[in-house]
């Protein structure tokens, strides 16, 4: 004996079902969103009667099932929700006694369950009563057949997306028939389509045809993909006090290109990477008479044009630390951004100037920049003053930048001592005008919590004796970081960075702040800050050439907390051929905060046998 029943609609809902010698039941996801309407009576005048006075009560309710109903009905049988209510009277405990069958079987239909047996035990009286329900949920219905199918453009415009819509189809046959999986695996296939050229499809038709009588149901899905979708003119709404050519020049997107979600959200990442804009949605319009050139909705919200911000806190390279910034976002009426900022910590102090002109029709942003930087560390106090230009371009999977820096650089001892010859020209100010670049490129699963891909960024920058600079030298930066997945949840990451001043002569005329030094949370952990380099008398001195390396595993045990240990190594040295490399290992706790990982760690140093403490906020640079 079998019972069936069609569905023609855009695939959100649930199908009914009929079922031998019941009354034809929704099917529900955990708790009912379509009850049957005799279900829904029933509920009112229990709503109806907790309203009404009456002798407090409360009991107790034990059930006897399975593992898969049992959950189900613990949580979402009324007679197990209401256990507790201090004011439910006997009219309201007999009322829901008598719909406990009817619920069962709703319930139980579910996860697959279309010929459950019930029984009610009540044992005692008032608040020591005891309610125990037994429930044979009989025979558990499984798949025996599916049939998926794809109609519309897709099946000669993109075939291979309707075939991965069929072959990624999760419910096979002998699996159990679970209503929640039922509705998954529609919606599943539905974006497969919709998230690229179809962004219209919808389910056509989709039946679950059950029979009672062996346990078995035979489920079919009809896709109706609809027409091929091209992306058209921006329409922008919510700007006043920014212009909207802003938006139109960091659009990634081209006109008459096919239709992909990934590449609307790379436009609202874009447009939320500004300055200007608080919030983005972007949407397609979605209308199938209008499908080749598309328009695309884009809402935004806005900053207000003056941005002020405070904060404290603390690292363990640094120390203390407060922050202060203010910056205007519309500077001249033109959208020009002005931002300064003062940072104060225990060894470094930093304040800094920057006039930024919007986007370009290429993305790019022109930028103008001074900054005056104190760090006292290492036994040295080194003293940098920088004025520079920059043009860059940031996107979501690569930057880029082109900078003209002059740099000023003023390195003393602590101690007051004179400086080595071999260090810095004597009074120690070395000066180097640098034009240079950067590139990065990121290809990662997450940008906030990445668990697979990697991070590569190559930096090099160019000095010539005479042209405002003491020395020529070339100056380069590599650096690299790679994630892969373990398992359902841990992950390795790998890190590396090597950097090199190539020049004719020593490391005297060189400003010290592109000079290299090694050790501390994103160096070698288990060693103080910048404490590796060309070492002299106590005091460590910046030097030409940096390599450090770093593995480490992370195991997470739940979604938020995890634990890791790690080996660093690394070298900063002046003469490459008689290097020494630093060692450490350790371990530490990881927590995924709102805004990144913060990580906890000590590192044990090998070479000088100390631990330190490490503390700093993971990201993806």
């Amino acid at each position: 004996m079998s019972a069936a029943a069609n569905k023609t609609a855009n695939g959100k809902g649930n199908d009914r079902m009929g079922v031998p010698h019941l009354q034809p039941a929704p099917m529900r996801q955990r708790q009912p969103a379509r009850p049957a309407l005799a279900l829904l009576l029933t509920r009112a005048v229990f709503l109806l009667l907790l309203l009404s006075a009456g002798n407090a009560r409360a009991y107790q309710v034990v059930i006897d099932t399975p593992a898969p109903l049992q959950d189900v009905l613990r949580q979402f049988l009324d007679l197990s929700r209401y256990s507790q209510r201090a004011d439910l009277n006997e009219d309201q405990f007999s009322f829901m006694l008598a719909t406990v069958e009817e619920q069962v079987q709703e319930l139980a239909a579910t996860e697959g369950y279309f010929s459950p047996k019930t029984r009610i035990d009540v044992k005692g009286a008032g608040a020591s009563a005891v309610v125990n329900i037994s429930v044979e949920p009989g025979p558990r219905t499984v798949i025996a057949a599916t049939s998926i199918n794809v109609t519309g453009a897709a099946t000669t415009e993109a075939p291979q997306q309707a075939a991965r819509v069929r072959n990624s189809w999760g419910l096979r046959a002998g699996r159990p028939f679970r209503q929640e999986d039922w509705d998954s695996a529609k919606e599943r296939g539905l974006r497969i389509l919709q998230s690229q050229r179809f962004a219209s499809a919808e389910i056509a038709q989709s039946r679950a045809e059950v029979h009672a009588g062996n346990a078995q149901a035979r489920l079919s899905v009809t896709y109706d993909s609809g027409p091929v979708y091209t992306i058209g003119a921006l329409q922008i709404s919510g700007t006043s006090r920014y212009p909207d050519s802003i938006i139109h020049n960091v659009n990634p997107l081209r006109q008459g290109e096919a239709y992909d979600a990934e590449r609307l959200l790379e436009l609202q990442r874009q447009i939320q990477s500004t300055p200007y804009f608080s919030n983005a949605t972007v949407e397609l319009v979605r209308d199938r008479t209008r499908a080749n050139g598309a328009p695309v909705e884009v809402k935004v919200s806005e900053f207000p044009a003056q941005v002020v911000r405070g904060s404290v806190g603390y690292t363990t390279d640094t120390g203390a630390r407060l922050q202060g910034r203010y910056g205007h976002n519309n500077t001249f009426g033109r959208a020009w951004v002005f931002d300064s900022q003062l940072n104060l910590e225990q060894r470094r102090q930093l304040g800094a100037l920057g006039l930024s002109m919007p986007p370009d029709d290429a993305a790019f942003v022109n930028n103008v920049h001074t900054s005056l930087e104190r760090t006292t560390l290492a036994g040295i106090d080194l003293r940098s003053r920088r004025v520079g230009l920059r043009r860059w371009r940031s996107t979501q999977k690569y930057d880029l930048a082109w900078t003209l820096e002059y740099y000023s650089d003023e390195l003393q001892q602590l101690s007051g001592a004179a400086l080595p010859t071999n260090i810095a020209v004597q009074p120690g100010i070395q000066r180097a005008l640098v034009a240079g670049g950067r590139w990065t490129r990121r290809q990662l699963d997450s940008l906030v919590f990445p668990r697979d891909g990697h991070v590569l960024s190559v930096e090099a920058g160019a000095a010539l004796q005479g042209a405002l600079s003491d020395q020529s030298f070339v100056r380069v930066l590599l650096r690299g970081k790679k994630y892969r997945p373990v398992g359902r949840r841990d992950l390795v990451l790998l890190r590396a960075d090597f950097g090199a001043v190539i020049t004719k002569g020593g490391d005297a005329s060189i400003p010290a702040s592109l000079l290299f030094r090694a050790g501390g949370t994103d160096s070698v952990r288990g060693y103080t800050y910048q404490s590796i380099g060309n070492e002299q008398n106590g005091v460590v001195y910046p030097t030409r050439f940096l390599a450090a390396g770093s593995a480490e595993y992370q195991h997470w045990r739940s979604r938020n907390w995890g634990g890791a240990v790690f080996y660093d190594v690394g070298t900063a040295t002046g003469n490459w051929p008689e290097r020494a490399f630093f060692h450490a290992v350790g371990v530490g706790a990881r927590w995924r905060s709102p805004v990144g990982t913060i990580n906890a760690d000590l590192g044990y140093g090998i070479q000088r046998r100390q631990l330190r403490p490490h503390i700093s906020l993971g990201i993806a640079f």
